[in-house]
């Protein structure tokens, strides 16, 4: 089956994810077809450069270049023809510029990855079927058609939101301007959303396993089964590591991004506080701010959750087994267990760049005091020098008018004597 409705629609924010896991909605019924029919399917997720989903793509990726090439360039030009260059009418021009980064990326950080997405989508299908031959149960994920679909919705609407208050609260942001921002926004929300789904669904995959391990550990001989679920959790441990080589880029590029917007948009808020008080501009500042460093959370926060779930919560169950209750093959079977978990470790990493889970978080935290720290110097160090050339003009002002009426007194001393 081509990547349709994988890579390509929801790298638009064009219906970001219910296309992407709506249809596991049906697998589990499939899964179990397959199975008692003894049937074989040839089917398997695919991508093509030239299918008609990925031209699909392109014609709605040129159509959105119009919009916004020429947005970026109106705010360009209005910058250079402005007679205002201070340095942060510089930063506040670059927020908006670099909003609309993600959108020229987009082909280098996802498309050239749709191989890999494909691999991922068909390890999760043989997964599904080889957890149903294995515990006979399939793994169900609840509620996953209606969270799809209101995800989907609430992306949309989050980016009207964010949007439409720039547009209210900064005085330079034209209305059709927002034309340009919005299915990057929806965009970004998607990747949030595709992320928070593929953690849940690890989460989900991991506790059925563990449910599953407790009723074989109770029944007679289990070394066997143990075995059998030990190559399941290997799979699901590698399927992590996949979603993280799938993704690399994309949410790489997508992390520096968030970085880059934060860091010079608090700078930015906290600058114009210090020169002229807090304004509708400053509020429409921190809305972005906020926004950013939500989504940056919820990444690295719901890859934490994964990683505990399908490692260490697991661990802890096999940790809690009674050995002395269990035959020697068992008890050799959870050991191997053990060791393949410290082997195998259940880490989301962007390809050896960088592993997300909280700690990227407070890093990014970390990095960003840093460089606002710096920028603030900067920022005091020009206030320091603009109030000191205009206490050496009120100065030489007030000596010049000093020395003026010293001259006038002068002049009229004769007229005086006679």
């Amino acid at each position: 089956m081509k990547l349709t409705k994988t890579v390509v629609f929801y790298t638009f924010a064009l219906f970001p994810i219910q296309f992407y896991l709506s249809r596991r909605k049906y697998e589990n019924k499939a899964l179990v077809r397959l199975l008692f029919t003894d049937a074989k399917t040839t089917k398997r997720t695919t991508f093509n450069w030239i299918s008609k989903a990925t031209l699909w793509a392109y014609l709605v990726w040129s159509l959105e270049c119009i919009v916004v090439v020429k947005v970026g360039r109106e705010r360009l030009e209005t910058f250079q023809n402005s007679s205002n260059k201070r340095f942060d009418e510089v930063i506040y021009n670059i927020i908006f510029l670099s909003i609309l980064i993600p959108h020229f990326l987009l082909p280098i950080a996802s498309w050239r990855h749709g191989s890999q997405v494909a691999i991922f989508k068909n390890m999760w299908t043989h997964y599904q079927l080889k957890y149903l031959k294995i515990t006979g149960t399939p793994i169900v994920f609840p509620n996953l058609y209606s969270l799809t679909w209101g995800l989907c919705i609430f992306s949309w609407g989050l980016s009207f939101a964010v949007i439409l208050s720039q547009h209210y609260l900064q005085d330079d942001f034209e209305l059709w301007h927002s034309f340009a921002y919005y299915h990057i926004i929806a965009m970004l929300d998607g990747f949030c959303s595709l992320w928070y789904i593929n953690c849940n669904a690890f989460g989900t995959a991991s506790k059925g396993l563990a449910t599953n391990l407790h009723k074989a550990l109770e029944a007679d001989h289990p070394a066997l089964k143990l075995a059998q679920y030990r190559h399941l959790w290997v799979d699901l441990s590698h399927m992590m590591q996949q979603l993280g080589r799938a993704y690399s880029n994309m949410y790489g590029i997508y992390c520096m991004v968030i970085f880059f917007t934060t860091t010079i948009s608090l700078y930015g808020a906290l600058s114009e506080i210090l020169e002229h008080g807090l304004s509708y501009k400053e509020m429409g500042l921190f809305v972005i701010v906020g926004y950013c460093m939500t989504l940056l959370f919820i990444i690295c926060n719901e890859a934490y959750h994964a990683t505990r779930k399908v490692g260490h919560e697991f661990q802890v169950r096999l940790l809690n087994v009674n050995l002395g209750s269990i035959d020697r093959n068992t008890q050799r079977e959870v050991e191997m267990f053990l060791v393949a978990i410290a082997k195998n470790p259940p880490i989301m990493n962007l390809d050896g760049f960088a592993n997300i889970n909280r700690e990227l978080f407070t890093a990014n935290i970390s990095f960003m005091s840093t460089y606002l720290i710096v920028l603030m110097q900067f920022k005091l160090t020009l206030l320091r020098q603009g109030a000191r050339k205009m206490l050496k003009t009120i100065v030489m002002a007030v000596f010049n008018s000093t020395t003026t009426l010293a001259d006038d007194d002068e002049e009229e001393e004769p007229d005086v004597g006679q």
